[in-house]
């Protein structure tokens, strides 16, 4: 995949800013506000659910709980919901971006994709190249980004890097919005990557990637996502 005429508009964490992040109603309520694309993070609990929260921590006042150590059930009563929750209570007609924090949920994420018929609206989030690829030999239909993390790539190499994902069979490259250029964002494009840009707060920030041609921002205010991404296209 390379350029989309409507960047993904992902909700990072939810409606973050309107609820407690990672839990049923930030994205309920990011989905109301207009956001096409969700965002969180991925764990196994202790009796082998996929959950939804963005540390192995969780932190309940002065306790520290280990989400891996902990049921699926006992992770809800903080909010904390599972990847079959989020499908059942809030659908399946969005793109759902998910970083890895867990390479054991990767193929059970897969499945349950795999299973509703949603593994292309499903993108799977690592800066492991090589796990990226091993997913890639379970689902050709799985979306495969490749995440590096913030001042992790090196200008230079970045066509190399570009030739590399595709070659690959992995479908976008994920970098912070300073990280971007018309320049980049053309040469991704070149090998018919998709192109994310994440931590787009700020309306400048959004304005920006969008006029660069991203195919998708993350974003933590929802709504001032969706005004910004409208009235860009109305331009």
């Amino acid at each position: 995949m390379s350029t989309r005429e409507t960047p993904i508009a992902f909700a990072h964490r939810g409606a973050r800013t309107l609820e407690p992040e990672n839990t049923i109603p930030a994205f309920q309520k990011a989905l109301e506000q207009g956001a096409t694309g969700l965002e969180s993070d991925a764990w196994v609990s202790s009796d082998g659910e996929v959950v939804l929260v963005h540390d192995g921590v969780l932190r309940v006042g002065l306790r520290r709980i280990k989400v891996g150590e902990t049921t699926a059930a006992d992770l809800g009563k903080y909010g904390v919901p599972t990847l079959r929750a989020l499908y059942e209570e809030c659908g399946s007609s969005f793109e759902l971006s998910i970083d890895i924090k867990d390479r054991a949920a990767a193929s059970m994420m897969i499945e349950i994709a795999s299973n509703l018929g949603v593994e292309s609206r499903l993108w799977l989030c690592s800066a492991n190249r090589d796990f990226l690829a091993t997913l890639r030999e379970q689902s050709a239909s799985v979306r495969l980004v490749h995440s590096p993390g913030r001042g992790n790539v090196v200008p230079a190499t970045l066509e190399r890097l570009a030739a590399d994902l595709s070659e690959r069979s992995l479908d976008a490259l994920n970098l912070h919005h300073s990280d971007w250029s018309k320049g980049v964002v053309s040469l991704v494009h070149r090998f018919e990557l998709s192109a994310f840009a994440w931590d787009t707060q700020e309306i400048r920030h959004l304005n920006a990637a969008l006029n660069m041609g991203v195919d998708g921002v993350y974003c933590d205010r929802t709504d001032r996502m969706m005004a910004t991404l409208n009235e860009w296209q109305s331009r």
